[in-house]
């Protein structure tokens, strides 16, 4: 064991202090998540700091991302026992499914870490959230991407980056796909629970293939499945995506009935103009209710991963002119739940 630990500070609420009715990121104290760390927990653990970025994760743009990329690739891994990275909780999801993929052979457990409200709100739980990371980080010693983060009342949990969900409306609070982290701090200890849906420690740190170059395209729209949602105002007649990704409801459906209001006869409109639809999330274990027969017909559906992954794997497989079909049927680093 190095005893020493990456920790790239990317900004974020976790960043942050509250003056006030706002937050915003703060000019001083870079290094007070560390800080109030130390103050807390009895830890021989050396921390190397870096800091490619110091925005709000809403703000985030695609060289933001490139940066943190081009950042976490220059580190030596060698020298940690694993990396932290700080980020905000709005587009946390999004990074984290990203960072599974491209660095899915990554010898040393990468944690990402956030907080809902900023250090100085008494509220805030992100130095519970870094503690989280580190212990994992040194008892676990599981290689691969993940997210600590721990709810209101609930347990501290550890997730597969590839599984963690958009936070909740209001409340912020994160889940994993079917409601199934990797395992939660109980006590002193990280529990593993008995789930079919979740891979050994041992299947989760076997070597893995390295994803390689990646390039991410931007042309894409995505719409989410809502009551009376009207396809109409969708016209792509003067600038059209490569790519219309449609978020259906829980059940794998999304509406079929109706003129403006039908998804099937928005695709047929994509479909004309050359536009490539896919639907997510589609469970491939489940029933297909009547409403949703001929959309598999129609455009290619996403199935056993998240909305997230779905839009992260169409934006690479478009950045990088591969196939649409054959990113996601892949499964680099557990994506898929029936996987």
């Amino acid at each position: 064991m190095n005893k020493r630990i990456c920790v790239i500070f990317t900004g974020g609420t976790i960043g942050s202090f509250a003056d006030g009715d706002t937050v915003d990121l703060s000019s001083e104290n870079k290094s007070a998540l560390i800080e109030m760390y130390k103050q807390q927990y009895s830890s021989s653990i050396r921390f190397d700091e870096l800091r490619p970025l110091d925005i709000l994760s809403e703000n985030v743009q695609f060289t933001d991302l490139e940066a943190m990329v081009a950042c976490l690739r220059a580190v030596n891994k060698s020298k940690y026992d694993g990396i932290i990275i700080t980020h905000g909780t709005d587009t946390l999801s999004f990074t984290a499914t990203l960072f599974s993929q491209i660095f899915c052979d990554i010898s040393v457990p990468l944690v990402f870490v956030s907080a809902l409200y900023p250090l100085n709100d008494e509220r805030s739980r992100g130095v519970e959230n870094f503690a989280g990371a580190v212990k994992f980080i040194e008892e676990e010693q599981v290689r691969g991407v993940f997210v600590s983060f721990k709810n209101d009342f609930e347990n501290l949990r550890i997730h597969l980056a590839s599984r963690i969900t958009v936070a909740e409306q209001i409340s912020g609070h994160f889940s994993s796909v079917m409601g199934a982290p990797l395992c939660e701090l109980v006590g002193d200890k990280f529990v593993y629970p008995n789930s079919p849906y979740i891979p050994s420690k041992q299947i989760i740190s076997a070597q893995r293939a390295p994803y390689g170059k990646y390039d991410l395209c931007k042309d894409i729209v995505t719409i989410r499945a809502r009551s009376f949602l009207d396809f109409s105002y969708y016209n792509f007649g003067q600038k059209k995506p490569k790519a219309v990704i449609i978020e259906l409801y829980h059940s794998g459906t999304v509406c079929t009935a109706g003129e403006e209001t039908n998804a099937l006869n928005f695709i047929d409109y994509c479909r004309k103009l050359g536009i490539n639809v896919i639907l997510s999330p589609v469970d491939s274990f489940a029933r297909v209710y009547a409403s949703a027969l001929e959309l598999k017909d129609r455009c290619l559906l996403a199935y056993d991963m998240s909305f997230e992954m779905t839009v992260v794997k169409v934006m690479l497989a478009l950045g990088m002119d591969r196939d649409i079909a054959t990113e996601l049927s892949k499964n680099n680093f557990f994506e898929k739940i029936h996987g």
